[in-house]
């Protein structure tokens, strides 16, 4: 049974409370009461310079949401809360100068998390390797994301390397769903030239002064990536390949901060790392990114001028590694 929103909500108060004065029973040590409040993520408690948060929805990127938190109620000691993903979490709050406590919730016990160590990459086969040839010789930009091959255009994945018992294939379509429906209805037509046809339709609506449509709307933080991969000056950088981020995405609609990594014109590392919109955990996923492929790389986040929130300027000052932040005025697309 699914609770409905306030249900839910006052469960979670009540989960957090019970879990907090299990741990920290209520005593003269700590001054004034305790008080809870509404969190889009969770539930909060604050007593004094103390705040703790249960992180309820995708924990793993909630760390940037809970720290705005801290910053705004004015936590000194926070302590966050997590069912799952304690390591995850704990990795990415040890990036920052004053890392909140992470705790993983064991029935109703609290064990400190431990940072966790990164995946091992997945490398795509040699046979998945030999199809993406097509997407290369159509002009798309091979993108290759937690083993999986993905043939972008702007930063729009229209089509990817499918491997199953039949052997490696592309498939077209903006997505699994697109991708079959596409098959069903055009699968008598070659690959290269369904290719053609579907990039021909993403670059026609998929640019500058383009009316809204929903191919220009998807992924446009993939899309300002690729801006920057085409234009490493963007970032004074002398050039920047894109890379997988530590967290796989759920799919095209997935909004998750995009990377890249490269060197400066001097030869030392960059990683750079594109977001559209308030993304509260652009910071711990760009920390993350870089502790990944270069730790103590030059970080730069990239975004567009009206979205470089006073809470993104904070947190990235507040890394043990501070990170630079580039805004692009006007239109980011031109």
């Amino acid at each position: 049974m699914t609770l409905d929103p306030d249900r839910r909500r006052a469960a979670l108060g009540a989960k957090l409370g019970a879990l907090v004065e299990a741990r920290w029973p209520s005593d003269a040590s700590y001054v004034g009461d305790r008080v809870g409040s509404t969190f889009a993520g969770g539930a909060t408690l604050k007593q004094g310079t103390t705040g703790w948060i249960l992180l309820d929805e995708r924990p793993e990127r909630g760390l940037g949401a809970a720290l705005a938190w801290a910053r705004q109620q004015q936590v000194d000691d926070l302590h966050v809360l997590v069912d799952e993903h304690g390591g995850v979490v704990a990795r990415r709050a040890a990036e920052f100068a004053r890392a909140p406590h992470v705790w993983s919730v064991d029935g109703r016990s609290l064990v400190e998390a431990s940072p966790a160590g990164f995946e091992v990459p997945v490398i795509p086969s040699p046979e998945a390797d030999r199809a993406a040839e097509l997407l290369r010789q159509s002009g798309a930009d091979v993108v290759i994301e937690h083993g999986v091959i993905l043939g972008e255009v702007e930063g729009l994945e229209m089509a990817r390397v499918v491997v199953d018992e039949h052997g490696a294939r592309v498939e077209v379509g903006v997505g699994r769903h697109d991708r079959e429906a596409f098959a069903m209805l055009h699968g008598e037509v070659p690959t290269a030239e369904a290719l053609a046809s579907v990039i021909e339709t993403v670059r026609a609506v998929r640019h500058p002064g383009a009316a809204p449509h929903p191919l220009n709307r998807l992924a446009a933080e993939r899309w300002l990536r690729s801006r920057i991969v085409a234009d490493p000056s963007i970032v004074g950088a002398a050039e920047l390949v894109p890379v997988e981020g530590t967290l796989a995405r759920d799919g095209v609609k997935d909004i998750v901060a995009a990377v890249a990594v490269g060197t400066d014109p001097d030869g030392s590392s960059v990683v750079a790392v594109a977001s559209i919109g308030i993304d509260l955990d652009l910071v711990p996923t760009a920390a993350d990114a870089r502790a990944y492929y270069s730790p103590g790389a030059r970080l730069v986040l990239v975004l567009p001028e009206r979205d470089a929130h006073a809470s993104t300027r904070a947190l990235a000052a507040a890394l043990a590694d501070p990170a630079e932040i580039v805004t692009r005025p006007g239109d980011w697309r031109a």
